[in-house]
């Protein structure tokens, strides 16, 4: 395998050759040749929790109606001893709007960052939905206050319900389990600060989610999923009359996806979409 594709799972590596205008086979016949050569790598085991969903549910049809933060702990070389990342995230795009380390945490820097979030969003926040969980910084009055200036509506996760934040649990079990993540703890506020910007430019950007059909966050928040998807799906289809017979069902869906749900109850992420004809 070449060495610019081999740090790629099947699950990703597909959709970027089919940007590259490239079919060569499915995600299951490339995961069934690396087990036969003996190419699988042991994966990290993840730490998964079943997540209950608050009662409140917000839709989002395009980026910047509903985003999700909250903040996590990472480890430093003194023990007990942790940095605080705060990270916002557009819930319809997944992409990464705003993110900040410091040594402790506060509702002051909190309310600046959705203000510097707004700003670098270049958009008219007022109606957009905020999410987060009901830790102390996320219900203090300077935050509050500073969501009502800006017009901004605040959503909260069940009281004493600590894992009901769905979208900020995952992007943070993302971050702390790509293989980039330090395996040491992180020896100053400073390096973090240039880890966490080199991850925040590689999710963004080059990072395709399976959520959002195997597209980049940035891809999907400005529009170009559409162009994009629209082209894999004309490229399975000619590969697809070329060789018929490895085909024994329709061609993978490359619709985009359309709504998405905030805390559904009884519901699937996103709305349905049909398969391009």
């Amino acid at each position: 395998m070449s060495p610019r594709f081999a740090h790629l799972s099947p699950k990703q590596l597909v959709p970027q050759l089919a940007d590259e205008g490239l079919y060569l086979a499915s995600e299951s016949t490339l995961y069934r040749l690396q087990r036969r050569h003996g190419l699988r790598k042991r994966l990290r085991t993840i730490s998964r929790t079943d997540v209950t969903r608050a009662t409140t549910l917000h839709r989002a049809t395009g980026p910047n109606q509903v985003w999700s933060w909250d903040i996590t702990w990472l480890p430093t070389t003194v023990r007990g001893i942790y940095l605080h990342l705060y990270l916002v995230m557009d819930v319809w795009s997944r992409r990464i709007v705003g993110w900040r380390i410091a040594e402790n945490d506060s509702s002051e820097m909190a309310a600046q960052l959705i203000i510097e979030a707004c700003r670098a969003g270049k958009f008219d926040p007022k109606g957009l939905v905020l999410h987060s969980d009901n830790g102390k910084p996320m219900r203090a009055s300077t935050l509050v206050a500073t969501l009502q200036w800006l017009g901004v509506v605040p959503s909260f996760s069940r009281p004493h319900v600590s894992d009901d934040n769905p979208y900020s649990e995952a992007l943070f079990r993302t971050l702390k389990h790509t293989p980039a993540y330090p395996r040491l703890p992180f020896p100053s506020l400073a390096f973090a600060q240039r880890w966490m910007a080199q991850f925040v430019s590689w999710y963004n950007g080059e990072h395709r989610h399976s959520a959002i059909r195997y597209v980049t966050p940035d891809q999907r928040h400005s529009g170009r999923d559409q162009e994009i998807l629209a082209k894999r799906h004309e490229l399975y289809r000619k590969a697809r009359s070329v060789r018929p017979e490895r085909w024994t069902r329709s061609t993978r869906n490359w619709a985009p996806i359309g709504t998405v749900i905030l805390n559904p109850q009884g519901a699937s992420n996103a709305a349905p979409t049909r398969q391009l004809p």
